[in-house]
């Protein structure tokens, strides 16, 4: 698969908080990525997780990290949940599911027996050369920010 720790991130090019289409190329050579993926704004652990980030944004963006956050809701629902939860980063609108697809993390899940298509939580971690550092797959939200800025800061300090 691809996306998995030490391949090539897949490309991508998905509208976005900020008014304009956001290009995984954008960032090559300059930042380091945290691309997250999340199933739905406005639910708990989603919106939980999206604090977590927004209160370690500062630290995440002092090391070189871009912070991109990844759902098939639409950029209305992204815009209101970014403005709620003043989060200082830009949300992604991936309605057609083709980064989810192609980052492996739209998958069949199951609930009180019931079996339906949605997102598996999960993190990656991309280099500025667009290589995939670190997968983080079916994330538990507590902690789970502060462990990936704690391997962001341990693979910066081994490259200096």
């Amino acid at each position: 698969m691809p996306s998995e720790k030490g391949g090539r991130a897949p490309e991508f090019g998905l509208d976005s908080t900020l008014g304009r289409k956001i290009r995984l190329k954008d960032y090559r050579g300059d930042r380091w990525v945290v691309l997250y993926f999340y199933p739905r704004d406005n639910t708990s652990g989603c919106t939980a997780e999206a604090c977590d980030f927004r209160d370690q944004w500062v630290e995440f963006d002092r090391v070189g990290a871009t912070v991109l956050g990844v759902s098939p809701d639409s950029i209305a629902s992204h815009q209101a949940f970014a403005e709620r939860h003043q989060l200082p980063f830009p949300l992604l609108s991936d309605p057609d599911k083709t980064a989810l697809q192609a980052y492996g993390v739209w998958k069949e899940k199951s609930l009180y027996g019931r079996k339906f298509m949605g997102v598996e939580r999960s993190t990656f971690l991309i280099s500025p050369e667009g290589k995939i550092v670190q997968a983080w797959r079916k994330v538990k939200v507590p902690g789970h920010v502060a462990a990936v800025l704690k391997t962001l800061n341990e693979l910066r300090s081994s490259k200096a």
